[in-house]
């Protein structure tokens, strides 16, 4: 029974992989949708969410089903409730990616970024994408150190998206109420997606640790990830 126990937990360990490599080409997809004015591709991603939505529900349910069957205790209790909520965050960054391909779909023809904005819309997708990768080979090692690195990067993501803020409030260049609208919603996904990326590294120092807290970055009892002020 132990070994069926231990079994099921490495599936979900690896379901968790792979929900972060979809939640990746998801994000991928969505931003080139939205900067080719793709709407083929837009309502390709908006559907595909329902199977990243299944996994989650696939690894709830055998995590319960786990707990009332083996009633794990400490460390392997730990993995369970840590596993839980690292699927929320990464079935939350594919619904991310749904929303900018939402966004794509609501300007169809027309492409929602201005041209002087896309070189930085590029960037915060390729780094979020690159994050949430990077998050799931951390669960994949349970390496507690790739904590640190993805707080890294998102400070790299927090200044991408004051640039954009800076930019949408430079007088020199004009802009519609509806550009503007629309570039801080998605200023504000890719942000958020980096975060959950943070977070589910955070999860697994709790994993190795036992703590819920981390120097720099304290979660709160929601889960999401706030920066702790200088």
């Amino acid at each position: 029974m132990r070994s069926l126990f231990h079994e099921e937990l490495d599936f979900i360990s690896d379901q968790l992989v792979r929900m972060s490599r979809m939640a990746a080409e998801a994000l991928e997809r969505a931003t080139r949708s939205l900067l080719e004015a793709d709407l083929e591709l837009a309502e390709q991603v908006i559907t595909d969410d329902e199977e990243i939505d299944a996994v989650r529900r696939d690894l709830e349910n055998r995590a319960i089903d786990v707990l009332a069957r083996q009633q794990p205790v400490a460390t392997d209790l730990r993995q369970l409730v840590t596993a839980l909520r690292m699927c929320a965050d990464l079935e939350r960054s594919g619904d991310l990616a749904r929303h900018v391909a939402k966004l794509a779909r609501m300007r169809y023809p027309l492409v929602a970024v201005p041209d002087d904005l896309r070189p930085i819309v590029k960037e915060m997708s390729v780094l979020a994408e690159e994050m949430i990768v990077r998050a799931g080979e951390v669960v994949a090692a349970h390496d507690p150190s790739g904590a640190a690195e993805l707080q890294s990067r998102d400070d790299g993501m927090d200044r991408l998206h004051r640039e954009v803020f800076r930019l949408l409030l430079d007088h020199d260049t004009e802009r519609g109420r509806q550009e503007v609208v629309d570039m801080t919603l998605l200023g504000r996904y890719y942000e958020r997606y980096a975060d959950h990326a943070v977070s589910v590294a955070i999860r697994v120092v709790f994993l190795v640790t036992g703590s819920w807290h981390d120097e720099q970055v304290p979660l709160s009892d929601a889960g999401r990830v706030h920066r702790a002020e200088p």
